[in-house]
Formats: structure tokens, C-alpha cells, sequence
């Protein structure tokens, strides 16, 4: 079972401000440079394998995400020259104290994952494809950020310097075909500039919250418990894949629609299905072109009816519940996406993002109203074998 101090690791990277010996805009966040990392990650491993014919070891990628990601968090705010300093004059000590501070928030995981985190940090290995597409897009996130930071700091010492590092570490990667199609600016480039715009929506922008999150962030949130989900069912790769990705990208259509609150969604009968469609024009029309066509169908499985349990069988869309998942579907074979446990997870983030804000004192009727429905909604009920009655309870505002 999933432990509660994992979840609320994963929102200390709201915290984390970024550049912040720097002016820079508000929402620069580690949660969010994780979050795009994650996208152009995905954006990267896909022109691999279609320039190149690669064979991406996806759920290889996605762990490498997430252990990095947990790694950054228990390391705090290092400055990058500090960071890279410790690491390599102490690497091995301090990747053993993360696992220490990781160790009692992953025992309850139906995998080892502390053995797993381990084999990837201390792995002899430290230059497979996957690691270095993940590295090619931490800086690539990173150079989308300083780009901004270089308007706003011009002329600060060295902030030249800065640039040559960013650039230098991104040439290393020129190998990759998609760092080369991403230099040259065009709609691949455009897109992944569209979704960082994710980063300055703020959630429930109608009251205030601490730690604040944007909608980019919230995405990688999804993801990462969706692949805890995936993990503790025992789920076949192309469900891991799935289910990462279609969560990382759930939210995406906000990126030109902004975020509708669920009481606008509801306020009046039909208004939610108009959104949907609107949503879904939008994508055809704004989103869809900046990416190769090969990709789309891919995307629209991911983003259409997103909380629907689906599989692909004689090459028909079919829904089906996660249970059959389980039971009948958790092949490769069948691409199984499980969109009712991807749901869930995207409550139970706005349900811990309500609960957080009220641990720090900082409460709102529109807070305490939404944690008292999330977790009515929740209560009890379990899907494929996930219990997010017991999730969402421990993150229920008391009194």
C-alpha cells in the first residue's frame, strides 16, 4: 500500500522555488521543471525512436524520472554548481543518505523499491539511452526556464557564465535526434513552449493555498501515483506507459481552455459536455498540428473521455472497467489505460492539495467544501484492488 508521506513528498517540490537567487516569475517551482522534464522526456524518446529506430525501455524512463525527481526533493535547493560539486566528491554518501530519508515512505510498496531506486542511482550503467534522454530534457527544461530568467536578470554577473553551462550540457546531447529538431525552433519546439504555459496556471485560483500549485505541476503529480497504482497491480509495461503518460497529459487541453472549476462544470445541465467539446476542438486545431501527425493517435488516447477505463482490441477503442484490466486485458498486447484509477488520482491530488493548505492553517470554505466531497465520493471504495477509500482518508480536513 501506498504510505501518506510518500504523497506529501511529492508536494514539498511546490515548494522548492527555483532560481531563486535570481528575479524570476512566481510559479518557478521544482514540481514544475520536473513536470516539463517529464514532457520532453516523452517529446525526446519519441523522436528517438522514429528517427533513429530506437528501442525505448519506457518503464526504465519512468522510474528514472521518478527517482530523480525524489532525489532532487530530498536534496532541497542546491545550486547546480554546488549540486554537481557534492555529487562528485560525494556522490555515494549522499545518495545512500536519500535512500535513508526515502526508506520508511516506500516500505509499504508491493515492490522494492528502495532496491530499485538503489540499482538505478548506484548502477554502473550511467550512460544508457534512457538516462540520457532524461538528462537531455532536464536541461532542456532547465534552458526553457533560464531563457525566461535572461530577459529578466540582464547584465548580473555571472549570468553569462550560466548560459555557457546550459548550452555546453545541452550540445553533449546532440546526439539525440530530438535535441537537434528542438534547436532548430519550429512546432516540436512550439509545442513544448505551449505546455510550460501550464506552469503559470495556478489551482484553485479562487482561494488562497499554500503550497500553490499550477496545473503543470498537478499533472506530473497524476502521473507519478498513477504509476504507484500501475506498480502495485502489477501492471503489464504498455499499462505503466499508458497510464504515466495519459495522466502527465491529462490536463493538457487547460493549456488554451485555462482550468474550469468543477462547480462552474456543473453549474449548469449540458455546460460540461460543451467544454468537452470545446476541449476537444482545440486540440485538433491548436495542439495536434505542432506534433507529428505519427503521434496523434496516440494522443487522442490519452486525452479523449482521459477517465475511461480503455483497451485496444482488433484495433477498436473499446472501455472496459480496470477490473477487466486485471482479470482479462493486462497485456501489451491489448494497450490497456486504466482512466477510472487516473481519475481518482487526479482527486486525491485535489484532495491533499486542500488538505495541505489547511495543514499549514491557511482555509477556505471553497477548500473545506471540496476535501468534503472528494473524500464522500471516496469513501469505502476501492478500484481493481486500489484502496482509495483508505487514500483519501488520510487526507480528510478534520472537524
Amino acid at each position: 500500500m501506498i504510505r501518506k508521506e510518500l504523497f506529501e513528498l511529492f508536494f514539498e517540490a511546490a515548494s522548492i522555488q527555483r532560481w531563486n537567487d535570481h528575479i524570476r516569475p512566481e510559479h518557478f517551482t521544482e514540481l514544475d521543471k520536473q513536470a516539463h522534464k517529464m514532457v520532453y522526456a516523452y517529446v525526446l524518446a519519441k523522436i528517438e525512436e522514429a528517427d533513429h529506430g530506437a528501442e525505448i525501455n519506457w518503464p526504465r524512463l519512468i522510474e528514472g524520472g521518478l527517482f530523480e525527481f525524489l532525489q532532487r526533493v530530498v536534496l532541497t535547493d542546491l545550486k547546480p554548481p554546488v549540486y554537481y560539486r557534492l555529487m562528485d566528491e560525494k556522490g555515494e554518501q549522499l545518495n545512500r543518505w536519500v535512500l535513508e530519508q526515502l526508506q520508511y515512505k516506500v516500505t509499504d510498496l508491493s515492490v522494492d523499491f528502495i532496491s530499485m531506486m538503489e540499482n538505478y542511482l548506484f548502477s554502473p550503467i550511467r550512460d544508457n539511452l534512457e538516462r540520457r534522454i532524461l538528462k537531455a530534457a532536464h536541461y532542456l527544461a532547465t534552458n526553457w526556464e533560464f531563457t525566461i530568467i535572461y530577459r529578466l536578470n540582464e547584465g548580473i554577473y555571472g549570468l553569462e557564465e550560466t548560459r555557457a553551462a546550459i548550452a555546453n550540457q545541452i550540445e553533449e546531447h546532440y546526439d539525440l535526434a530530438g535535441v537537434q529538431k528542438l534547436a532548430l525552433g519550429k512546432k516540436t519546439s512550439n509545442f513544448l513552449d505551449l505546455v510550460g504555459q501550464l506552469r503559470f496556471q495556478q489551482r484553485w485560483a479562487q482561494s488562497p493555498r499554500v503550497p500553490k500549485t499550477s496545473v503543470m505541476g498537478h499533472m506530473l503529480v497524476v502521473a507519478m501515483m498513477s504509476y504507484l497504482c500501475s506498480v502495485e497491480l502489477r501492471a503489464c509495461p504498455q499499462r505503466i506507459y499508458n497510464n504515466y503518460f495519459a495522466a502527465l497529459f491529462h490536463d493538457l487541453p487547460e493549456v488554451l481552455t485555462r482550468d474550469i472549476v468543477s462547480p462552474v462544470k456543473r453549474s449548469v445541465a449540458g455546460i460540461e459536455e460543451i467544454i468537452k467539446d470545446i476541449e476537444h476542438r482545440q486540440l485538433e486545431e491548436r495542439i495536434f498540428p505542432l506534433l507529428p501527425v505519427a503521434w496523434h493517435d496516440e494522443l487522442k488516447y490519452f486525452t479523449d473521455n482521459e477517465f475511461a477505463s480503455k483497451i485496444i482490441e482488433g484495433g477498436q477503442i473499446r472501455k472496459v472497467s480496470s477490473e477487466d484490466i486485471n482479470h482479462s486485458y493486462n497485456s501489451d498486447q491489448f494497450s490497456p489505460l486504466d482512466g477510472e484509477i487516473i481519475k481518482a488520482c487526479d482527486h486525491l491530488a485535489a484532495a491533499i492539495e486542500t488538505f495541505l493548505s489547511s495543514s499549514h492553517g491557511i482555509k477556505s470554505s471553497h477548500l473545506e467544501e471540496g476535501n468534503r466531497q472528494l473524500y464522500n465520493q471516496y469513501i469505502n471504495r476501492s478500484i481493481a484492488g486500489i484502496n482509495f477509500g483508505q487514500l483519501f482518508s488520510y487526507f480528510k480536513i478534520q472537524g
